[in-house]
């Protein structure tokens, strides 16, 4: 255990995937009630329950968040930016954009730049590029960073969850790209309040996760075990 570990208060960092493609309205509702319970940054779903979630967060802590293109990234411009824009009408104000691989891999960089930029200025909503890092070496993730960042998003996500987690390499590596420009998600197999916090010390501003509750409340019983006051919602 860090020194650093008490003073991480981890749920105000937490998207809460609720990711399921068998996920029901129930089961959105349950995710909904306890990200406000425990303080959630945002709620995460597929688009077809942005509505919803919108609906039940209004006024709430946590923000509406989606995902675009998810979870390969392969789908046309076109259909990326109504995507995006349709849950922007519906309520959204994060959207998860998985970026095109095959575009990066085959150097289309201006397309990609292109996508995602407009994506960002037409929604002006906060948008978070999914690299998928895993799929990546170290020189297609620096130069779909800085693509990226150029064409305005606020955060760089390492995964979409389907192709391998969060590591702490990969969080070091976004950090030393980014010098603290635009905020860090790390998302994909985090399930322990200690992945969590070692995820945060290495630069991680939000965390992507269905495992939040979990997360937040073995946080609470490693605070009382060392003697501090921890949440307890």
């Amino acid at each position: 255990m860090t020194a650093d570990y008490p003073d991480i208060d981890l749920a105000p960092l937490i998207d809460h995937a609720l990711l399921s493609p068998m996920a029901t309205p129930e089961q959105i509702e349950k995710g909904c009630d306890e990200a406000v319970r425990f303080g959630f940054a945002a709620v995460c779903v597929y688009p077809v329950y942005v509505r919803q979630v919108a609906m039940l967060l209004q006024g709430k802590v946590p923000k509406v968040c989606t995902v675009i293109g998810f979870p390969s990234g392969a789908s046309t411009a076109a259909v990326k930016l109504y995507e995006a824009q349709e849950a922007v009408d519906l309520g959204a104000t994060e959207l998860d954009v998985m970026i095109n691989l095959g575009w990066l891999k085959t150097g289309q960089v201006n397309e990609l730049h292109q996508e995602i930029a407009e994506i960002c200025d037409s929604t002006g909503q906060l948008v978070k590029a999914i690299l998928e890092m895993s799929r990546l070496n170290e020189a297609e993730i620096r130069l779909a960073a800085e693509v990226c960042m150029d064409a305005g998003v606020a955060f760089l996500k390492t995964s979409t969850g389907w192709a391998g987690g969060a590591t702490v390499p990969e969080v070091r590596l976004l950090k030393e790209i980014t010098k603290n420009r635009l905020g860090i998600k790390a998302s994909g197999g985090i399930r322990t309040a200690e992945q969590a916090i070692e995820l945060v010390l290495a630069g991680a501003s939000r965390l992507g996760t269905s495992h939040g509750v979990e997360i937040v409340r073995q946080r609470d019983n490693l605070d009382k075990d060392l003697g501090i006051a921890g949440l307890q919602p």
